[in-house]
């Protein structure tokens, strides 16, 4: 339970809460278990200091890949507590839309390598995880708004995957209305950076692809709820 603190009011004591609400600690202790998780040789896999990373949203959809050199579980985690990654700060990724984690970790790879060389293998991982994920879509479309260098494809290591939120949470988060009305305003946000600024034509391809999410979401929605999509005209 969060701390509480006791607030003098005009007519009664009002608790005051603390700390993070509930429903965002649930989902930091998700993480921070994944993360927690052992591969076969008894190593978290958080610790990791080379990896390839993909969010998939709610409908199992890849949203976004990425990589790191610093630790896999302080590089995620900064992407989903929204702790100024350039994805959060432009408004490529919402960390609302995530739902599951892969991860593939890849010290194990990099022994006796040079930099140069970790950095090639690095590389080339991240695109065929990349290649991976957009074969998967249903958009054969991901966020990222750097264009992926084509590199050779290798075959991928063992990698983990976990679903982030917990069950308490996850109907509600999952509502389609919910998940349309986020879509909507990241949306919003994006174009708004795009008319402020000189960007980037990867920018505006994301931009793009927001949109087409959040078509395929509200047909969605629409054809489940049994509404005609179309206006009837008149002869």
């Amino acid at each position: 339970m969060p701390k509480t603190r006791k607030k003098s009011g005009s007519s009664q004591e009002q608790d005051e809460v603390l700390g993070l609400p509930e429903d965002i600690a649930a989902i930091r202790a998700e993480i921070r278990k994944f993360f927690a998780t052992k591969d076969s040789t008894d190593k978290r896999i958080g610790s990791y200091k080379h990896g390839t990373y993909a969010f998939y949203d709610y409908d199992g959809e890849p949203i976004y890949v990425g990589q790191t050199e610093e630790k896999l579980s302080g590089r995620v985690s900064r992407h989903l507590t929204n702790q100024r990654t350039d994805a959060v700060a432009m408004n490529v990724l919402d960390p609302f839309e995530v739902a599951c984690i892969e991860v593939w970790p890849l010290d194990d790879l990099m022994t006796g390598l040079s930099e140069k060389d970790k950095r090639t293998l690095l590389d080339r991982v991240e695109y065929t995880v990349f290649q991976k994920v957009l074969r998967e879509s249903a958009l054969a479309a991901v966020l990222n708004e750097k264009q992926m260098i084509p590199r050779s494809e290798i075959t991928l290591p063992p990698s983990y995957k976990q679903r982030i939120i917990p069950d308490s949470i996850y109907r509600q988060r999952k509502h389609p209305d919910v998940r349309i009305a986020r879509r909507a305003t990241t949306i919003a946000n994006l174009a708004r950076v795009i008319s402020e600024r000189d960007v980037s034509d990867g920018l505006r391809r994301t931009l793009l692809t927001q949109a087409r999410r959040l078509e395929r979401l509200a047909a969605q929605r629409v054809q489940e709820l049994g509404i005609a999509s179309d206006f009837k005209k008149k002869g």
